[in-house]
């Protein structure tokens, strides 16, 4: 069994936990690498798996696909189609509950409190933009004729409610107020700042959310809001950039294929590693696998240019042909490596797509 160099990085760790797991090394250790790589404190083991939401699919699936030749690699630290920083993108689903009034709205459809358990955030993370999502699972509501649109309001929820006392009505701050003729699909509204704020103060105390007909269509509210809690949907898309996987130093990198030429010399050899072959297919959304790759081979004298060499390698290697006893030769190690993504569901059911850098051996050398 060969022996393989672990480089000081987060993304490393990663890779190198995969490695090994695959080679079969000590499973648990590794295991537990892999998954503190990913901001789990266990394997994770969803119940009831939830769908991907489209929006985190069409993501991973531009990163994952090859850049054009003219065109620059994807910056795995920015997620260009929010145009905002970040490397980790969270869709947190609603733990909140509907609330029944004991003295009804007469306009009111539904009232309810929302809750997203934002805590499973690391600490190196800088929060750069959360969006509400309020989704309808079918469109069959449509406003009869002229009038006979909804009005939805969206509080904040700003202290804690007593027993016994009103609590929607108190201690809560309007922060969108909307209307529309009929009920669409989805609804976005952007929620960063408050977001920013549950996070810096580890207080969240949820939204308030209550959608309601309009007063022009009030004589069809029996018909309008019937089941209109059956079809609501709500979650929070969350994106935040890991300050210790992208350094503003980092230099960005593509995938590079590896050939597969017969030498005993110095570099990459190609390694698959499959998700479902180290148990991790029920939680691993996508890849099923990568190509991870590895470094192998010699470094002999005289070093060439296609070994990716160093100076210090070239003296070493130098010094190691007239002392081979006392000084050992320079070691076959990655020397360019690319980025992938994985999408998976973390300890509490979410599904989160994260980038990582330095997962795919692109070149080796001797150093």
């Amino acid at each position: 069994m060969w022996s393989l160099p672990v480089r000081a990085s987060f993304g490393a760790g990663l890779a190198w936990a995969l490695l090994t797991v695959s080679l079969g090394m000590d499973l648990s250790l590794q295991e537990s690498l892999l998954l503190k790589s990913l901001g789990l404190s266990a394997k994770p083991s969803p119940k009831i798996p939830i769908p991907v939401p489209s929006v985190l699919w069409r993501i991973f699936q531009k990163r994952k696909s090859p850049p054009a030749t003219n065109r620059d690699p994807v910056d795995g630290c920015r997620v260009e189609e929010f145009n905002v920083p970040g490397n980790i993108i969270r869709v947190f689903a609603d733990q909140g509950h509907f609330v029944h009034s004991t003295q009804p709205h007469p306009l009111l459809c539904l009232q309810k409190r929302l809750y997203f358990n934002l805590s499973v955030l690391e600490e190196d993370e800088r929060l750069t933009m959360a969006q509400l999502e309020i989704k309808f699972s079918h469109n069959l509501y449509h406003s009869p004729g002229r009038g006979g649109g909804f009005e939805l309001r969206l509080y904040r929820s700003c202290q804690v409610p007593l027993r016994g006392t009103p609590s929607l009505e108190r201690g809560r701050k309007l922060l969108v107020e909307q209307s529309f003729a009929r009920l669409h699909r989805s609804l976005l509204f952007n929620l960063s700042d408050v977001a920013k704020d549950w996070t810096m103060h580890s207080r969240n105390l949820g939204l308030i959310l209550e959608i309601a007909v309009s007063r022009d269509g009030a004589s069809g509210l029996p018909s309008l809001c019937a089941g209109i809690d059956s079809f609501l949907h709500t979650s929070l898309l969350v994106v935040t950039l890991s300050q210790q996987q992208c350094g503003a130093s980092r230099r960005r990198r593509s995938a590079y294929s590896v050939p597969l030429t017969p030498s005993n010399l110095c570099k990459p050899r190609r390694l698959y590693i499959s998700f479902s072959d180290v148990g991790w297919e029920n939680w691993i959304i996508a890849p099923q696998g990568y190509m991870a790759n590895y470094c192998l081979g010699e470094c002999p004298f005289p070093l060439t240019a296609e070994l990716n060499s160093t100076n210090h390698a070239i003296l070493q290697t130098m010094v190691h042909s007239l002392d081979p006893e006392g000084t050992p030769q320079p070691c076959c190690v990655p020397v360019r490596l690319s980025p992938i993504s994985i999408l998976y569901y973390d300890n509490s059911d979410n599904v989160v797509l994260r980038h990582y850098e330095d997962m795919v051996v692109d070149e080796c050398g001797c150093r």
